[in-house]
């Protein structure tokens, strides 16, 4: 069984959001831990990161042996969660 860890960036951006948005992204996260790369997920140019798209928000992740590593979630429609990601990384 896999398990998740969420970054603290990325914590504190859920705790923002209204409950609907929060439930759907919540839900795609946990969805994760069953199949760590979905049909939909893109693996990252440059990084060692996949990416999945939750209604109008992007969640940046990680997959290890046993871990599901979510790095960011931000918006879709703006270039900010990857400036945020070269940041990081």
């Amino acid at each position: 069984m896999r398990k998740l860890n969420l970054t603290f960036r990325a914590k504190k951006f859920l705790e923002t959001l209204p409950p609907k948005q929060f439930r759907q992204i919540v839900n795609r996260v946990f969805g994760l831990l069953e199949n760590p790369e979905p049909q939909d997920s893109r693996l990252l140019t440059g990084f060692p990161f996949r990416r999945i798209d939750v209604g109008e928000y992007r969640v940046i992740y990680r997959v290890a042996v046993d871990v599901v590593n979510v790095v960011l979630i931000g918006k879709r429609n703006d270039d900010e969660v990857y400036r945020d990601l070269e940041r990081l990384h």
